[in-house]
């Protein structure tokens, strides 16, 4: 599908108010986040989403490198939210994406700790956050999103044991666009609710397949062990040790050990 007709295809009677009021759709890029910051920059309307057909050069949390051939998803969604409401945005869009999926496919879907998206416990989507705060003000955050939906995981052995795919999924047929139109409306049914951080967050931890886990966490050159037992509503993870001391993780990355 040309350009045009795949943005068509996304775009036509999309019923939301914000999100993917204009869509951008490129053949080719290296990174989504990088168009949309550019675009941002040139003062984008909210809501605006950068779509990439393929991504040669995406990146996930931590500097990691993320696939994107032909026929999956990567796109960047601009916004312009208020500073206090930057920890609520990796948790809406960690939902938009789990009620997109489910939508779309009836497959359940779950998150692990910060952003990952699980489905039989294996990865199916990253999230990555670019926020350019200014003083007080936000200048523009960028939602970074990458599914894996046509992703031939084995192809691929430094991801084949950890990663799923959802065309993988018995019986599900090409979802691209499917899953696309029903992420960008249970985004924009979300961004609604933004300034009701609170019941964002409670959604959201509900959803995390962490918490009561036995979990590593490494946080720059610490690496905590132990029972994941909460969530601030900052986005915070603590971690009750074996000492019964409590480590309180703001970011990092977190392998799942088991209950």
């Amino acid at each position: 599908m040309v350009a045009k007709g795949l943005s068509v295809a996304i775009a036509k009677g999309l019923k939301t108010d914000c999100i993917g009021q204009k869509v951008i759709y490129l053949p080719s890029v290296t990174s989504t986040m990088d168009i949309a910051r550019q675009e941002a920059l040139k003062g984008a309307a909210a809501g605006t989403v950068v779509i990439a057909g393929e991504q040669t050069g995406g990146r996930g949390r931590l500097k990691r490198s993320w696939l994107t051939p032909q026929g999956n998803i990567a796109l960047s969604i601009i916004l312009y939210p208020d500073t206090k409401s930057l920890p609520y945005l990796i948790m809406m869009a960690s939902l938009a994406v789990c009620y997109s999926i489910e939508s779309v496919t009836g497959t359940k879907a779950l998150i692990k700790w910060p952003n990952d998206i699980l489905i039989n416990r294996k990865k199916v989507c990253g999230i990555l956050i670019e926020n350019e705060v200014r003083g007080n003000k936000v200048a523009y955050s960028i939602i970074g999103i990458g599914i894996n939906v046509n992703l031939k995981v084995n192809n691929y052995t430094e991801i084949a044991n950890t990663a799923a795919s959802l065309k993988n999924e018995p019986g599900k047929a090409d979802l691209r666009v499917k899953i696309i139109r029903a992420l960008l409306q249970e985004f924009d049914k979300l961004y609604v609710k933004l300034s009701d951080g609170k019941a964002i967050y409670e959604t959201w931890r509900d959803r995390l397949v962490t918490l009561g886990q036995k979990v590593k966490a490494t946080s720059g050159n610490q690496i905590i062990e132990g029972i994941a037992e909460s969530v601030d509503e900052s986005g915070a993870l603590n971690i009750k040790g074996k000492d019964g001391k409590v480590t309180r993780v703001v970011a990092g990355d977190v392998t799942l050990r088991g209950k």
